[in-house]
Protein backbone atom coordinates (compact mmCIF):
# COMPACT_ATOMS: atom_id res chain seq x y z
CA UNK A 1 0.00 0.00 0.00
CA UNK A 2 0.91 3.66 -0.28
CA UNK A 3 2.74 5.24 2.46
CA UNK A 4 0.77 7.89 4.43
CA UNK A 5 2.06 11.14 4.08
CA UNK A 6 3.11 13.88 7.52
CA UNK A 7 0.05 14.11 9.53
CA UNK A 8 -2.37 12.04 8.03
CA UNK A 9 -4.53 9.63 10.55
CA UNK A 10 -5.18 5.70 10.03
CA UNK A 11 -8.12 5.10 8.78
CA UNK A 12 -10.02 2.58 10.78
CA UNK A 13 -11.42 -0.75 8.92
CA UNK A 14 -13.83 -0.43 6.65
CA UNK A 15 -17.41 -2.41 7.18
CA UNK A 16 -16.90 -6.12 7.28
CA UNK A 17 -13.12 -5.44 7.69
CA UNK A 18 -11.01 -6.05 11.10
CA UNK A 19 -7.91 -6.02 12.84
CA UNK A 20 -7.08 -9.06 13.99
CA UNK A 21 -4.26 -7.89 16.05
CA UNK A 22 -1.71 -10.77 17.12
CA UNK A 23 -4.51 -13.13 16.42
CA UNK A 24 -3.83 -12.75 12.67
CA UNK A 25 -1.47 -16.03 12.41
CA UNK A 26 -3.49 -17.53 14.00
CA UNK A 27 -6.33 -16.84 12.70
CA UNK A 28 -4.29 -17.61 8.93
CA UNK A 29 -2.84 -20.74 10.29
CA UNK A 30 -6.29 -21.98 11.13
CA UNK A 31 -7.29 -21.26 7.90
CA UNK A 32 -5.02 -23.12 5.84
CA UNK A 33 -5.24 -25.68 7.77
CA UNK A 34 -8.86 -26.38 7.39
CA UNK A 35 -8.81 -24.85 4.10
CA UNK A 36 -11.65 -23.11 5.01
CA UNK A 37 -12.25 -19.18 3.16
CA UNK A 38 -12.19 -16.01 5.39
CA UNK A 39 -15.88 -16.16 5.58
CA UNK A 40 -16.15 -20.41 6.46
CA UNK A 41 -13.83 -19.48 9.12
CA UNK A 42 -15.82 -17.17 10.68
CA UNK A 43 -19.05 -18.60 10.51
CA UNK A 44 -17.53 -21.54 12.56
CA UNK A 45 -16.21 -18.83 15.25
CA UNK A 46 -19.80 -17.73 15.68
CA UNK A 47 -21.52 -20.75 15.37
CA UNK A 48 -20.01 -22.08 17.94
CA UNK A 49 -20.07 -18.92 20.41
CA UNK A 50 -23.78 -18.37 19.01
CA UNK A 51 -24.81 -21.95 19.91
CA UNK A 52 -22.66 -23.17 22.86
CA UNK A 53 -24.32 -26.31 24.38
CA UNK A 54 -25.84 -27.06 21.24
CA UNK A 55 -25.67 -29.49 18.29
CA UNK A 56 -26.04 -29.06 14.25
CA UNK A 57 -28.89 -31.58 13.07
CA UNK A 58 -29.26 -32.16 9.54
CA UNK A 59 -32.48 -33.33 8.57
CA UNK A 60 -35.48 -33.37 5.92
CA UNK A 61 -38.52 -34.92 4.05
CA UNK A 62 -38.46 -38.73 2.84
CA UNK A 63 -37.54 -37.63 -0.81
CA UNK A 64 -34.71 -35.65 0.16
CA UNK A 65 -36.43 -32.30 -1.67
CA UNK A 66 -36.80 -30.77 1.29
CA UNK A 67 -33.28 -30.47 3.24
CA UNK A 68 -32.44 -28.14 6.79
CA UNK A 69 -30.23 -27.71 9.66
CA UNK A 70 -31.00 -27.23 13.04
CA UNK A 71 -29.49 -26.33 16.31
CA UNK A 72 -30.68 -27.57 19.23
CA UNK A 73 -29.62 -29.76 22.17
CA UNK A 74 -28.36 -33.41 21.49
CA UNK A 75 -31.38 -33.97 23.94
CA UNK A 76 -34.75 -33.00 22.44
CA UNK A 77 -38.02 -32.21 24.48
CA UNK A 78 -40.90 -33.37 22.41
CA UNK A 79 -44.38 -32.80 22.28
CA UNK A 80 -46.72 -35.08 21.74
CA UNK A 81 -50.07 -33.13 21.18
CA UNK A 82 -53.34 -34.49 20.45
CA UNK A 83 -55.56 -31.18 18.68
CA UNK A 84 -57.08 -32.92 15.74
CA UNK A 85 -54.32 -32.29 13.29
CA UNK A 86 -51.18 -33.56 15.20
CA UNK A 87 -53.54 -36.29 16.25
CA UNK A 88 -54.38 -37.24 12.41
CA UNK A 89 -50.76 -36.50 11.32
CA UNK A 90 -48.78 -38.10 14.53
CA UNK A 91 -47.12 -35.14 14.78
CA UNK A 92 -44.31 -34.68 17.36
CA UNK A 93 -42.05 -32.08 17.34
CA UNK A 94 -39.73 -29.65 19.40
CA UNK A 95 -39.64 -26.20 19.32
CA UNK A 96 -37.02 -24.01 18.09
CA UNK A 97 -36.27 -20.21 17.45
CA UNK A 98 -36.70 -19.03 13.72
CA UNK A 99 -32.69 -17.48 14.07
CA UNK A 100 -31.71 -21.34 14.69
CA UNK A 101 -32.89 -23.20 11.95
CA UNK A 102 -32.02 -22.85 8.13
CA UNK A 103 -33.75 -24.30 5.15
CA UNK A 104 -30.91 -25.67 3.27
CA UNK A 105 -33.27 -26.49 -0.12
CA UNK A 106 -36.72 -27.01 -1.21
CA UNK A 107 -38.41 -23.67 -0.41
CA UNK A 108 -39.82 -23.76 -4.16
CA UNK A 109 -41.40 -27.76 -2.96
CA UNK A 110 -43.13 -26.89 0.31
CA UNK A 111 -46.46 -26.28 0.29
CA UNK A 112 -48.71 -25.33 3.28
CA UNK A 113 -52.20 -26.56 5.19
CA UNK A 114 -54.07 -23.99 7.79
CA UNK A 115 -56.82 -24.15 9.44
CA UNK A 116 -59.19 -22.75 12.04
CA UNK A 117 -56.87 -19.32 13.25
CA UNK A 118 -54.25 -19.84 10.22
CA UNK A 119 -51.63 -18.80 13.14
CA UNK A 120 -49.95 -22.36 12.41
CA UNK A 121 -48.29 -23.07 8.56
CA UNK A 122 -48.38 -26.31 8.21
CA UNK A 123 -45.35 -26.98 5.79
CA UNK A 124 -45.19 -30.18 3.99
CA UNK A 125 -42.83 -31.72 1.07
CA UNK A 126 -45.50 -31.71 -2.55
CA UNK A 127 -43.45 -34.43 -3.89
CA UNK A 128 -43.67 -37.33 -0.77
CA UNK A 129 -46.01 -35.42 1.52
CA UNK A 130 -43.82 -35.39 4.56
CA UNK A 131 -44.21 -32.30 7.01
CA UNK A 132 -40.50 -32.44 8.44
CA UNK A 133 -40.69 -28.69 10.44
CA UNK A 134 -43.54 -26.23 10.57
CA UNK A 135 -44.74 -22.88 12.48
CA UNK A 136 -46.36 -23.98 15.59
CA UNK A 137 -49.82 -21.26 16.46
CA UNK A 138 -47.39 -21.71 20.20
CA UNK A 139 -44.78 -20.51 18.70
CA UNK A 140 -45.28 -18.19 15.37
CA UNK A 141 -41.53 -16.99 15.69
CA UNK A 142 -40.34 -20.22 15.65
CA UNK A 143 -40.25 -23.58 14.11
CA UNK A 144 -41.72 -26.99 15.26
CA UNK A 145 -39.26 -29.38 14.25
CA UNK A 146 -40.29 -33.07 14.11
CA UNK A 147 -37.58 -35.58 15.39
CA UNK A 148 -38.06 -38.22 13.08
CA UNK A 149 -36.89 -36.33 10.21
CA UNK A 150 -33.52 -35.54 11.75
CA UNK A 151 -30.85 -37.55 10.31
CA UNK A 152 -29.37 -40.28 12.56
CA UNK A 153 -26.01 -39.66 14.90
CA UNK A 154 -26.90 -36.00 16.64
CA UNK A 155 -29.82 -36.89 18.83
CA UNK A 156 -28.62 -38.01 22.36
CA UNK A 157 -31.86 -38.33 24.29
CA UNK A 158 -35.76 -37.83 23.70
CA UNK A 159 -38.39 -36.96 26.40
CA UNK A 160 -41.83 -36.32 24.93
CA UNK A 161 -44.48 -34.57 26.73
CA UNK A 162 -47.97 -34.69 26.72
CA UNK A 163 -49.98 -31.09 25.67
CA UNK A 164 -53.75 -31.12 25.36
CA UNK A 165 -54.06 -29.74 22.28
CA UNK A 166 -58.14 -30.47 22.26
CA UNK A 167 -58.11 -27.65 24.91
CA UNK A 168 -55.25 -25.33 23.02
CA UNK A 169 -55.86 -21.93 24.84
CA UNK A 170 -56.00 -23.72 27.96
CA UNK A 171 -52.85 -26.15 27.25
CA UNK A 172 -50.86 -23.14 26.57
CA UNK A 173 -51.83 -20.06 28.91
CA UNK A 174 -51.03 -22.80 31.61
CA UNK A 175 -48.05 -24.46 30.55
CA UNK A 176 -45.00 -22.68 32.06
CA UNK A 177 -42.34 -22.98 28.99
CA UNK A 178 -44.02 -23.69 25.64
CA UNK A 179 -44.00 -19.67 24.85
CA UNK A 180 -40.15 -18.88 25.60
CA UNK A 181 -39.21 -22.38 23.37
CA UNK A 182 -39.06 -19.85 20.43
CA UNK A 183 -36.36 -16.98 21.86
CA UNK A 184 -33.17 -17.33 21.41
Amino acid sequence: GAAAGPGAQAQPPGPGAFDLGAQSGRWAAFQERHRLSCEEAARLLLDAYEYRGLVKHTGGCHCGAVRFEVWASADLHVFNCNCSICTKKQNRHFIVPASRFKLLKGADNLTTYTFNTHRAQHTFCKTCGVQSFYTPRSNPDGYGIAPHCLDDGTVQTIVTEDINGKEWEKAVKEHKTIRDMSKP
